[in-house]
């Protein structure tokens, strides 16, 4: 039952009758109507709906933006673009076969040198002894994202090291070069499997835009004895 005013505010009292007599009126109440009523003290009209309550306004909800539109991967845009210097190792954390070899062939096309790992122990250990410049990560490796004991591992990392990784995550739910869901992931770029045969490409475009919005500020961390 309302008890306080919506316009003024302010506390509403009602004699046992007025509650009686409401109850009535709202019990009669064909559903979707409303009631009118008014305040006994500012005298502004109240709309009741069947439960005795103003109807809640629908509250807005924000919509993400809609992933990029990939349609100038057909015409091999930036294909003659130069390799991306001083990024001279990657991690590809991906089962064995078709896909894994066209990712490492993607990688040594704009410049890294490719290390595959088969498991996820092979693939933390290997980064004890190495500074990768860039992780490549297929959540299948574990059953999915939520649960990769690896993505969890890169989600923690310190950030004197996370912070000079190019993280990839590859992943048939995924969507190719949406920043939005890169973000939400913790990660540096999403790929969609069906993308992999244009991967070359997507780095060529991914990597320059991550350099050119955090290059700078890690210059100024270098500048400051800071990693």
């Amino acid at each position: 039952m309302l008890t306080q005013c919506p316009n003024c505010q302010q506390s509403l009292h009602f004699t046992d009758e007025q509650i009686s007599r409401l109850e009535q009126a709202l019990s009669q109440l064909v559903s979707g109507k409303l009631l009118t009523m008014k305040c006994p003290l500012c005298r502004e009209a109240i709309a009741l709906d069947k439960s005795g309550m103003p109807p809640q306004a629908p509250g807005k909800r924000v919509q993400p933006p809609q992933p990029p539109n990939l349609d100038w991967l057909q015409t091999g845009l930036f294909q003659g673009e130069e390799k991306v210097e001083d990024v001279p190792m990657a991690l590809v954390l991906h089962p064995p076969g078709e896909q894994r070899t066209r990712i490492g062939e993607a990688l040594e096309a704009v410049g890294y040198q490719v290390f595959p790992a088969d498991t996820v122990t092979d693939a933390l250990e290997r980064m004890r002894f190495a500074n990768f410049s860039c992780v490549v990560f297929d959540p299948k490796m574990e059953g999915g994202l939520h649960q990769a004991s690896f993505h969890t591992f890169m989600r923690h990392l310190s950030m004197d090291r996370r912070r000079y990784i190019f993280y990839i995550l590859i992943g048939a739910t995924l969507h190719t070069l949406y920043n939005l869901e890169a973000l939400a992931y913790s990660a540096n770029l999403t790929v969609n499997t069906a993308d992999l045969p244009h991967l070359d490409i997507i780095l060529r475009k991914a990597i320059p835009a991550y350099e050119e919005l955090f290059g700078p500020f890690l210059e100024e961390l270098n500048a400051y004895g800071k990693r």
